[in-house]
């Protein structure tokens, strides 16, 4: 079974199911590489971890990831090698993390290296916020060097080793991409962010299509209180689905299918459910628009990232106006 693919600005090709990497339990490094290498049996080419992958634990002072476990780079590299799989036919997203934006050259050698791979095909700038030394370092304010501004015309050195296909970006709004491509000599090939039924993001999605960022969705089945695996109307939708397809079909089959629909990639991080994940369908309209305007549905409309908010408009040291976030009177990202 295989998925399509979509083409970067860069030119590259990105499945448009991938799988993410994050592993939220201490120790189980074994248990991403044992995912990884099930996902490449199922057929799964795309990849997506990050420096450090970890769980984030709110403070009153402060945004922290604990780190969990060290080696999610190494584990999802080791599958790779391990499958035999040419490393042409498998697409690996990682993730430049906040304390080494002051050279984000630094930050790639050493996921390189975790990876062990022969280069990175996509290399994301994981928040646009900077970190002095460590997680726990002083955050940097917007205006104070280094700039993601900075990081990225840095980053975009990067592209001249060969050792990286495509740079793009995480977490930005809409506010801070128009900063960013102001000075950008190259623009991101892709936007990283939360995107789900409670939370789809239309006005960011319309925005990054118009500039040919390509958009990816984390959390794609919902990460806070997500309801799509018991909801009644989308149990009803997938049934109705799967009558007409002769067939059984799970909701977030049918919320997986939708992102990639409206033109976005989604990378599902569940073990339970590999192979019914990496079934994409084509939705008719009915059941599209259905999914599609989920978030109006009263009590609906969620995020996780807004569920961060340590103090009163704050979101790892920066407020919720310096990240570009709209919130709802619920404290909802709206844009």
């Amino acid at each position: 079974m295989a998925v399509p693919s979509v083409k970067l600005n860069t030119g590259s090709e990105i499945p448009v199911v991938g799988l993410g990497c994050w592993m939220g339990a201490p120790g189980r490094q074994e248990a991403a590489y044992e995912m990884v290498k099930q996902a490449l049996e199922i057929g799964y080419r795309h990849f997506d971890t990050a420096t450090r992958y970890g769980m984030f634990k709110p403070t009153n002072t402060a945004w922290l990831l604990l780190i969990l476990f060290l080696e999610n780079e190494s584990a999802v590299g080791r599958a790779i090698r391990d499958s035999g799989i040419p490393r042409s036919e498998v697409f690996v997203t990682t993730k430049l993390i906040d304390y080494d934006h002051d050279d984000p050259q630094r930050g790639f050698e050493k996921s390189l290296k975790e990876l062990d791979i022969e280069y990175i095909d996509l290399y994301l700038m994981h928040w646009p916020m900077a970190r002095l030394g460590s997680l726990e370092g002083k955050v940097y304010q917007p205006e104070e060097s280094p700039t993601f501004v900075e990081t990225w015309l840095a980053m975009e050195k990067l592209l001249e080793t060969g050792k990286v296909k495509s740079i793009g970006v995480s977490n930005f709004s809409i506010k801070n991409l128009n900063v960013l491509l102001e000075k950008a000599n190259v623009v991101p090939a892709a936007n990283q962010v939360e995107l789900n039924p409670c939370n789809p993001q239309h006005a960011l999605v319309d925005f990054c299509r118009s500039k040919g960022i390509q958009v990816i969705g984390y959390g794609p089945l919902g990460q806070y209180r997500a309801p799509f695996h018991t909801d009644p109307v989308l149990v009803q939708a997938a049934e109705k689905l799967g009558k007409t397809l002769a067939r059984d079909i799970i909701p977030s089959q049918l919320v997986l299918s939708w992102g990639v629909q409206r033109g976005t990639i989604v990378i599902p991080k569940s073990e339970k459910r590999l192979k019914q994940n990496f079934e994409i369908l084509e939705l008719p309209p009915d059941i599209f628009e259905l999914v599609d305007n989920y978030h109006k549905t009263p009590g609906m409309h969620r995020s996780l990232d807004a569920k961060t908010l340590e103090e009163p408009g704050s979101v790892a040291g920066w407020t919720v106006n310096q990240l570009g976030w709209n919130l709802d009177n619920d404290g909802n990202i709206v844009s």
